[in-house]
């Protein structure tokens, strides 16, 4: 059965979006990022692993397989984007009742219960399934207990407030899989389920 990883930036102190428009994140959507190339490296191993990529609605009309196809295009033979060949070759699912066709290459629409629809494609064959929205989404997954790893990484950074992920649910145990800090002063900590 395939993996839901939901990857999720945040700061500190636990919020994934500020309320000011601060530039906080090391890597944001433009091609200049903050990272080292040892997490670079790291993060494009995750992509080995994944065929489908779940995307909200917000995340898909805001730009986000038009601009990695681009990457990829722009830059085929650098190895720091190769993640963005993935994406590319991905199967991408936007989950959205608003949208009636999809207007993106590899791309398809699933509407409907988000539990229902979330297991279907954990039943499928193939690699995982990496998840890529805003806090809104990610706290419905989370709430939905459809969430088998949580990839943070955490900015070194302290907001003081915003938007959270984590508020829709109650309480709940991590099983700490792995954590590694970088020279950019980022730190990816993952964690399952416990039990």
């Amino acid at each position: 059965m395939k993996k839901l990883i939901l990857q999720m930036q945040m700061s500190v102190d636990g919020f994934v979006g500020a309320v000011e428009d601060h530039r906080w994140q090391l890597w944001d959507w433009g091609e200049e990022s903050d990272w080292d190339d040892e997490l670079k490296t790291d993060f494009n191993a995750v992509f080995d692993t994944v065929d489908t990529i779940l995307l909200s609605r917000k995340m898909a009309e805001e730009g986000y397989v038009g601009h990695w196809a681009n990457a990829a295009r722009k830059y085929p033979e650098d190895r720091f984007y190769a993640f963005a060949q993935r994406i590319v070759e991905a199967q991408k699912v936007v989950l959205s009742d608003k949208l009636k066709a999809s207007r993106w290459e590899r791309t398809s629409l699933a509407s409907g219960d988000l539990p229902r629809e979330v297991d279907a494609l954990k039943a499928g064959e193939g690699g995982d399934i990496a998840v890529f929205g805003g806090a809104g989404f990610a706290s419905a997954l989370i709430a939905a207990g459809l969430v088998d790893e949580f990839q943070l990484f955490i900015n070194p950074a302290v907001l003081g407030a915003g938007r959270r992920i984590f508020d829709q649910g109650g309480f709940a145990r991590l099983k700490l899989l792995g954590s590694k800090a970088y020279a950019c002063g980022m730190v990816v900590s993952r964690y399952a389920q416990a039990g």
